[in-house]
Order: structure tokens, then C-alpha cells, then sequence
């Protein structure tokens, strides 16, 4: 199976996107995997897919497969690397775009300098949205938020921690952490991650508030493992900051790939925006076996 791949990258998260408008290209689990894969396929953080419009107002459906080959919902970074490729490509003249998504329709926006603003839509809160087992456990209430706590098991430097949880449309964990360059990620994050409570996994973020403007942040994403960024990730770390009274409602994150400038409102039923750059790497073409499972 001969194809043809874009790789891009959106402040440092890189993605492998697929063209799919004309036709489906059938791909299944394992070639997603070989496609992510650093030493035997191109290398992304996620696949990104472009297929026809679903329905009329839709520009675009937007399919998004982690580095592990499962399908999630959503991704911040790809959202914007996805508006810049169908515009580059020639597939829209539109400035605007209505995408359908596994977690519902985003816009998408192209800015003069470069850059994509995106609408991720309403933050949740409830445990019921992350897929979050609340039973046993009671939360703290700070600001307008709750904190939980968490008990972690094998090699963590901590019996628990305590975190916030938003879905934007995928399920994240926040915790809050004094450092970010020394927070335990690697050794944390997969604890988070996998841990019982979360019936569908949770990707797990660590945020440092520098000011009420600014904040760092690394997130240890489900199915990738840490990433250079996470667009959903630092939407919903700065939501989380925002309802626990610690954040403005305009924030810079500042990730080890890039910056990423986030806005909320804070009011229930009001989106989150998140802008930054998308760039596209290279071009390339690869050659997929038809029956990947033979291979995997």
C-alpha cells in the first residue's frame, strides 16, 4: 500500500495527516502504529485525517489516532495543523472552518500571521465527563473548582496527589505542581494515565502557574506519552486554573515546544480558544503493508 503523508508540527506536537477526501485509505490499527513509529515509520505524536464533509455546515470530518493506533477524540495542536494543511493544499479557500470531530463540531480559524485560533469548545468539570470513578473519594472545593484526590500506586514519589478534572471533549487530569521542569512526568504521568478511576484513561497534565497571565506546562498524553505540547491539554489546564481562582481569563502557556496563547471567559457555557502556530515540515511518501497485522 503506496501513500502519501504530510508531516506537521504545532509547537513541537508532530503529526502525520492523511488525505482521505477523494477516498478512504482502509488503514487499520497497526498501520497507524508504524506510521507514529520513530525508527520504522515517519515518527508523529498522532495521525491526522482528512475526510469529506459529513453534512451539510460541515466543512470537514477530522479523525485523530494516537501513537498507540487508537482513535481519540480530540487534539488542540492537530485542530491547527489540520486548518493549515486543507488551506495550503488547495482542498478550501476558507478562512473559517466548521470541522466534525469524534467530540463534536470545532471552527478553526486561519490568522494572517500564520498562526490558527480555535474554538475547543465548552470545558466539563464533572467527573461523569472524563469517564472518573468519584466513588469513596471527597473533593476540595477551591474557588469555583474542586481538587480530588488521587492514590497512586507502585514507584511514585507520592502516595496521592491531588487534581482537577476538565474534559475538553477528551479527559484530562491537572495537577498543580511548584516546577515543572523537575515534576515527576515520566514516572507520574503513566500512573495517572492508566489508573483505575478512569475508565477510558485520562491524559495527565502538570501546570505551574508563573503569574496570572502565565503558566508552564508538560502533559503525559493517553496512548503518546509526553508530548513537546498538548492543545486540549493546555485548554484545560488554564480552564482548571481559571474556576480555582488562580489564572486571568487570557493566559500564555509556554510548553517545551512552543506557546500557546488560551482565552476563557469563565462563564458555564462559553468556549475556550486556544491560538498558535502550525507548520508543515515536509512531504513524503511511504509504503504500508496491505494486512498490517501480519507485521505488527
Amino acid at each position: 500500500m503506496h501513500i502519501r503523508f504530510t508531516k506537521m508540527q504545532g509547537a513541537g506536537n508532530d503529526f502525520v495527516v492523511l488525505d482521505e477526501t477523494a477516498a478512504a485509505l482502509g488503514l487499520q490499527p497497526a498501520h497507524y502504529r508504524q506510521l507514529a513509529d520513530r525508527h520504522f515509520g515517519v515518527g508523529a505524536d498522532q495521525i491526522l485525517t482528512v475526510r469529506p464533509s459529513p453534512a451539510p455546515g460541515i466543512d470537514f470530518e477530522y479523525l485523530i489516532h494516537n501513537a498507540d493506533g487508537g482513535q481519540v477524540e480530540q487534539c488542540g495542536n492537530g485542530a491547527r495543523c489540520f486548518a493549515r494543511y486543507v488551506h495550503d493544499k488547495g482542498l478550501t479557500d476558507k478562512d473559517v472552518l466548521r470541522v466534525q470531530t469524534l467530540a463534536g463540531v470545532i471552527e478553526l480559524r486561519l490568522a494572517p500571521d500564520g498562526r490558527v485560533r480555535v474554538d475547543m469548545g465548552r470545558p466539563a468539570f464533572d467527573p461523569a465527563s472524563v469517564a472518573f470513578d468519584p466513588r469513596g473519594l471527597q473533593p476540595v472545593a477551591e474557588g469555583l473548582g474542586q481538587k480530588w484526590p488521587l492514590a497512586l500506586e507502585g514507584q511514585a514519589p507520592a502516595a496521592m496527589v491531588w487534581i482537577a478534572l476538565v474534559s475538553m471533549g477528551n479527559p484530562h487530569a491537572v495537577q498543580l505542581v511548584p516546577d515543572v521542569d523537575a515534576a515527576p512526568v515520566a514516572l507520574v504521568g503513566p500512573l495517572v494515565e492508566g489508573h483505575p478511576r478512569f475508565a477510558e484513561r485520562v491524559n495527565a497534565g502538570f501546570l505551574q502557574i508563573v503569574d496570572r497571565t502565565r503558566a508552564r506546562l508538560r502533559v503525559y498524553e493517553r496512548g503518546a506519552g509526553e508530548t513537546l505540547a498538548c492543545g486540549s491539554g493546555a485548554c484545560a489546564a488554564v480552564s482548571a486554573g481559571i474556576r480555582l481562582g488562580l489564572l486571568d481569563k487570557r493566559v500564555d502557556v509556554h510548553t517545551r515546544g512552543g506557546l500557546l496563547t488560551i482565552e476563557w471567559s469563565g462563564e458555564p457555557h462559553a468556549s475556550v480558544f486556544m491560538t498558535g502556530p502550525a507548520t508543515t515540515v515536509f512531504e513524503g511518501e511511504i509504503d504500508l503493508p496491505a494486512d498490517a497485522s501480519a507485521s505488527a
